[in-house]
């Protein structure tokens, strides 16, 4: 039998490590979005038009993320945590390998952008069942006093993708610009099959999670489709959680793709020097979730969560300051401090979100709430920025204002869920269930 410390181990390496390629596949997917897919999938309309379209087709991943997060989190309460995430990768992984080898539209027409936005949907799907999976598996293996730091560790596989993404177009972006849109563009989305198979294989030595076989010994699973108990027996915990999702999810589309884009076009910066500020960012919030992963196991999840968005809603002026200079050094160190702080936040939120549900629905729950708020707010954020950009006349205080609404939404989110789901039973047709408190 495995030992209880060699098991959570393995669990947190294997969700950690799947879960960074997922992220890698997605991200990829938003760097493109802001360089290249304008040009290559809509080069008919003009610069600013055809930004927006490929902000569009980024955004569909966000739509079908909802659908992805019904079926897989169903099939996770159901059935268990860990045959759902080796779907979900091999699905994330065809998908963005296919991207790679897309005709464009100056080959096939209009089919070109209709192939990319079913890809991006099915991307979508998958994503849409991985991370609550990913954060449940290793978080429902780990012990009581480590529970979230294992959810934080998973959750470093966002900066992980990122990096991997922004330094793959690094690369690539030395080439030759007629070599980088016709063919080197493609290259990190082919090597998505490679790492695909590397993750398979670190989930397979992954053990089911204690949690669920414990519930399942029980007889605690839902008897009803866990997904319409989230629904009937917890909507207001389902709206505070969407909420409470906001930055954890629009953060990184603010920062990675609008504003890479705004640096990149309005603001007249190198596209090198810009995916070199964003790889720097993502060093940051390596280091930063790590911080708050551990400050909050010692002083609460809710405080530390807290902390970080509040830091960030007090530095939007400076941010937007630094922007308006146009100075990029100013324009760095606002991005590292706005984007280090809500990753602060956005380490805790994984444990924070599971445990205000109950385990018989928990993984619905999470990906229900977080899925839904990624298509309708969070998968947004990118083609809302431009848009208000766009109509603004390029005044950066008033994408300053949309970037406060959402940290302010999100704040509101956190108290709310904090209150709710510490306060309120749950009753499911197993008997009543109190969600472990989230603070």
């Amino acid at each position: 039998m495995t030992p209880p410390r060699n098991r959570e181990r393995t669990a947190v390496i294997g969700a950690l490590v799947g879960n960074s390629l997922e992220w890698f596949d997605f991200f990829v997917y938003g760097t493109a979005s802001a360089l290249v897919f304008s040009r290559i999938f809509f080069p008919e309309v003009n610069p600013a038009t055809g930004l927006l379209a490929s902000f569009a087709t980024l955004w569909v991943g966000f739509l079908t993320r909802p659908l992805g997060g019904l079926v897989f989190g169903h099939l996770g309460d159901k059935f268990g945590r860990k045959n759902v995430l080796m779907a979900t990768l091999v699905l994330m992984g065809a998908s963005t390998t296919l991207i790679g080898v897309l005709p464009t539209y100056q080959q096939v027409g209009v089919l070109a952008p209709v192939l990319l936005v079913l890809l991006r949907a099915f991307q979508g799907l998958a994503v849409g069942g991985e991370w609550a999976g990913a954060v449940l598996i290793a978080t429902e293996n780990a012990h009581e006093k480590r529970k979230t730091v294992a959810g934080a560790w998973v959750q470093q596989g966002s900066p992980i993708g990122s990096l991997l993404a922004t330094g793959s177009f690094l690369l690539v972006g030395l080439l030759p610009d007629e070599d980088f849109f016709s063919w080197g563009w493609r290259l990190p989305f082919l090597a998505s099959v490679i790492l695909i198979v590397v993750g398979i294989v670190l989930r397979m030595r992954v053990a089911e999670s204690e949690e669920f076989l414990e519930s399942k010994r029980a007889g605690n699973l839902a008897e009803k489709a866990p997904a319409l108990l989230v629904f009937t027996k917890a909507p207001l915990i389902l709206i505070f959680a969407m909420l409470a999702s906001i930055m954890a999810i629009s953060i990184s589309y603010f920062t990675n793709t609008f504003m890479l884009a705004w640096a990149t076009g309005p603001l007249g910066f190198d596209r090198q020097v810009i995916l070199n500020i964003l790889v720097g960012a993502s060093v940051v919030q390596f280091f930063t979730q790590l911080a708050g992963g551990y400050l909050a196991q010692r002083f609460g999840r809710t405080r530390i969560i807290l902390t970080g968005l509040g830091i960030a809603l007090a530095f939007t002026v400076p941010y937007f300051l630094a922007i308006q200079m146009g100075h990029l050094v100013f324009i760095a160190a606002m991005v590292y401090v706005s984007f280090g702080s809500i990753c602060m936040y956005f380490a805790v939120f994984s444990t924070f979100l599971a445990y205000a549900f109950p385990a018989n629905i928990r993984y619905s729950g999470m990906s229900i709430s977080y899925q839904m708020c990624s298509a309708l707010i969070g998968g947004s954020t990118a083609f809302v920025a431009q848009w208000i950009l766009t109509t603004s006349g390029n005044n950066p205080w008033a994408v300053a204002v949309y970037y406060a609404a959402l940290t302010i939404a999100t704040i509101i989110g956190v108290i709310g869920l904090h209150i709710v789901s510490s306060r309120r039973p749950i009753e499911t047709p197993d008997g009543e269930l109190n969600a472990a408190p989230v603070a």
